[in-house]
């Protein structure tokens, strides 16, 4: 069976419009008013709502807010409908609990992809969340497996988050691969030996893969965008290292260690702090910022760096790539971190093939 959207506009114009694009491939609800829309959803659910935001009595933001203050309603995907395509109105969209918006009048295939896109992120949502269940189960039932299950999902769930921006697994491997040789090498040469124990170093490699996690509640228009983002839109992409320590706590915070939750969850939530105190979100400086954090972060952008993004292309070769770090180190980074990364730049070259 088709999945039904309902689309909230007051304008009859517009609704007969969204009915002859969407019909083909969904059924199509239609309200002309947010008092309709409720009422409609007292009997009905549909997979998705399409919501005009200027409307009488109540607009799409009034809505909005009513449908996120309803745990029968709060998890219906919103797509706002607009003809204002400002900044301000698509910052106001996404902090208001939109999934994306679309701008009016409707370009048939952008209003279709944009629909398209946000079913199967939640259908990806739904199958995520089942699949955690179940894995749980299997995980308290067969204690013997726990690692090797426990791993594949992690990688699996990041690479699947990192793929949104038109990357692959590939950062997600690199970063961990970076980071093990961090803190082997940090290990070897005696650095932080009261922290490095073997169960801390374990916990951070394994824990490296979700580092980006809050990624998935990032919109593309800003994951994806192949510039430089607006003020606006950086405050938002900020926000997925405190989404990153939500996530992981909700999802392995009752069914994993206490002290890898805590080094998975400081991993996610401080690799952006900076030494010098001017980092997010939370200005941590120098020895305050968890030492799997600072070593996070080194990793982190060194393969941000070196690996081709939609906005930006490589810089290259490793060399140049440590000359930054070394320019950031005692400002961005911790000193004895890029130093005993930057000792491996014979070991990096190798690896990375040059």
């Amino acid at each position: 069976m088709s999945e039904v959207i309902l689309v909230v506009d007051d304008d009859s114009a517009n609704l007969m419009l969204a009915q002859k694009i969407l019909g083909g491939s969904y059924r199509v609800a239609a309200a002309n008013s947010g008092a309709a829309a409720f009422k409609y959803l007292e009997k009905n659910r549909p997979d998705l709502i399409l919501l005009d935001i200027n409307m009488p009595q109540m607009s799409g933001f009034e809505a909005i807010q009513k449908l996120k203050s309803d745990e029968n309603y709060s998890s219906i995907p919103v797509i706002f409908l607009t003809a204002d395509k400002s900044v301000e109105t698509e910052t106001k969209c996404f902090q208001a609990g939109a999934i994306d918006f679309v701008g009016k009048p409707f370009v048939p295939d952008i209003l279709i992809s944009r629909v398209r896109r946000t079913l199967e992120l939640e259908r990806y949502h739904s199958g995520l969340e089942e699949l955690v269940k179940e894995q749980t189960r299997q995980l308290k039932e067969r204690a013997q497996r726990i690692n090797e299950i426990q791993n594949h999902v992690i990688v699996g769930m990041a690479n699947l988050i990192e793929s949104r921006d038109g990357s692959t697994g590939k950062h997600v491997k690199n970063t961990q691969l970076y980071v093990t040789m961090i803190v082997d090498e940090l290990k070897n040469l005696g650095y932080f030996s009261k922290i490095l124990t073997e169960e801390y170093i374990q916990n951070i490699c394994k824990a490296a893969p979700l580092h980006d996690i809050g990624k998935i509640k990032i919109p593309d228009s800003i994951l994806q965008k192949p510039g430089r983002l607006t003020e606006e839109e950086f405050q938002e992409m900020k926000k997925h290292t405190e989404y990153s320590m939500e996530i992981i706590r909700n999802i392995i915070g009752d069914v994993e260690d206490e002290e890898y939750v805590k080094v998975v969850s400081d991993i996610a939530l401080y690799h952006h702090e900076r030494w010098d105190g001017t980092g997010y979100p939370k200005g941590l400086a120098a020895e305050q910022i968890p030492l799997c954090a600072r070593i996070m972060a080194v990793a982190d952008v060194f393969d941000a760096l070196y690996e081709e993004r939609c906005y930006k292309s490589p810089v290259r070769p490793v060399g140049k790539v440590l000359e930054i770090l070394e320019k950031g180190k005692g400002s961005q980074f911790d000193p004895v971190i890029v130093d005993v990364f930057a000792g491996l730049e014979q070991k990096l070259r190798d690896i990375l093939g040059e």
